[in-house]
């Protein structure tokens, strides 16, 4: 080791004489002791790893002082929770980063008593015994989509692994080979399929799959027909996929049950305003399926769940099976399906109080009035670090949901100056809260229609910090 790294490795204070630096002693009686003393380590640390790599590291960096305030904006980071509440600004609606669908006002009001107090989760009330905690939302998705019987896990992906167990395992599953989808985070259908000891029998083409193709793959093995809606994709041209009744049809003759797994899944049907039509969970329903699965968090405008509707005697096998223990949801998931069902009963009110279908139906002309509102925020504001203006852009559906579908919106732009686009992002997304865009066509762009009309005043402050920074100090793209 040179005699230069070792003179700066002796120059590093010990732990404890940073302990009785008055900035950290004074923190010790307002924060944990091991928040603070890990706070000093991972600073030493750094600077230790700096000097052993060459690294340009002057005296003043290591001296008590520095270190000390370095130690203190550590343990303000270490002190932050790791799940915060962020602005989603990138215009995807359904965000899989960011947590998904956003609860109603009305959804959120009914957790602090029930989180806070005991329930009737398990039992019933008018019989005085143990009850099932499905009747809390069975009823509704009875009512609201026909379904003989329901339940619910905790995912999609859940839902189907559940299913497939409990009614094909051993045994084969017939599906096009067209629609053997992946997820996110590389769940596949194969995958899936695999897990809940189903054979899969693929059938047809990528882009064509007949009725015929179905047909010569049955055979005394065969448990189940399998249609997965190919909900984050579609595929053009020269395509052919048989139509669920046909298939229903198909089953009926064979006395095979058919599976619809819908993916995203939704009560209304979207193309009423205006959009891309997608299959809602009651058209599979008036179809004949045994079973349908689909996403209670992505089109549905609730929770992260897994709902599971079809025939009785079909559910009941499904749910009398000992992996839905392990898969069941808890309390708070099933208030929040139940009032976001509650919703359903009336349309209106669904797509008015449902934060996604209210931003997935928002009008042109109601995004431009935000966007003027937010831009009157901060248009007065002087800065050399970017200029600002509206635009178009389209937002997207996301979660996997309507990928061709793209929705008309309004942007506001941060221009590059003295900041690069890049930087801005970072800044912002280290803002507090975080705010986060997306960087498009060397601009930071900021789209009005995930940004709620409570977050307006919280992004024009981190614009107007963001237009204050100075950029020959800034360290953004360093410490990225």
């Amino acid at each position: 080791m040179s005699d230069h790294r070792q003179a700066l490795f002796r120059k590093i204070p010990s732990v404890d004489v940073l302990l009785a630096h008055p900035q950290i002693d004074a923190a010790l009686s307002t924060q944990p002791r091991g928040i603070v003393i890990r706070a000093i380590h991972e600073i030493l640390a750094a600077l230790r790893t700096a000097i052993q790599t060459d690294m340009a590291v002057s005296d003043r960096e290591l001296e008590p002082n520095t270190i000390a305030k370095d130690v203190m904006v550590r343990i303000g980071l270490l002190s932050m929770p790791s799940l915060r509440n962020v602005v989603n600004a990138t215009g995807v609606v359904v965000h899989t980063n960011l947590g998904r669908s956003l609860l109603a006002e009305r959804v959120l009001a009914k957790f602090s008593p029930l989180a806070g107090g005991y329930s009737n989760l398990e039992y019933a009330l008018d019989q005085g015994r143990r009850g099932s905690r499905y009747t809390h939302v069975e009823y509704l998705l009875q009512e609201l989509t026909g379904a003989e019987a329901g339940m619910v896990v905790n995912n999609n992906a859940a839902a189907v692994l559940l299913s497939l167990e409990t009614l094909a395992r051993g045994r084969e599953v017939v599906v096009s080979r067209g629609q053997l989808v992946e997820i996110g985070g590389a769940f596949r259908i194969p995958d899936v399929m695999r897990k809940s000891g189903a054979k899969m029998v693929e059938v047809g083409t990528t882009n064509k799959t007949h009725l015929r193709d179905y047909e010569e793959a049955i055979g005394p093995d065969t448990a189940l027909l399998l249609k997965v809606h190919t909900s984050n994709f579609q595929i053009v041209g020269f395509t052919e996929e048989v139509p669920l009744s046909d298939l229903v049809k198909l089953g009926q003759k064979h006395r095979i049950p058919v599976m619809d797994d819908l993916g995203s899944g939704c009560l209304l049907d979207f193309s009423t305003y205006g959009m891309i039509r997608e299959p809602t969970v009651q058209e599979a329903l008036e179809q004949g399926v045994g079973v349908v699965t689909f996403s209670g968090d992505k089109l549905l405008g609730g929770p992260q769940a897994g709902i599971i509707l079809g025939k009785k005697d079909l559910v009941a096998m499904i749910r009398e099976n000992q992996l839905s223990r392990a898969l069941r949801i808890d309390k708070l998931t099933l208030l929040a399906l139940e009032e976001t069902l509650r919703m359903y009963r009336d349309p209106r009110t669904a797509v008015k109080d449902i934060p996604t279908l209210r931003m997935i139906c928002c009008s042109y002309d109601t995004l431009v009035e935000n966007a003027e509102r937010l831009h009157a925020l901060i248009r007065d504001m002087n800065t050399e670090n970017f200029s600002i203006e509206q635009a178009d852009g389209f937002s997207k559906v996301g979660g996997g949901a309507l990928p061709l579908q793209q929705l008309k919106t309004r942007l506001l732009c941060l221009i590059p100056a003295k900041l690069s686009a890049q930087r801005m992002e970072i800044h912002l997304r280290h803002n507090d809260p975080p705010v986060i865009g997306r960087v498009e066509k060397d601009r930071l762009v900021l789209d009005v229609r995930t940004i709620q009309e409570k977050e307006f005043q919280t992004v024009a402050q981190a614009i107007k910090t963001l237009a204050k920074l100075n950029p020959s100090k800034d360290r953004a793209e360093r410490n990225e």
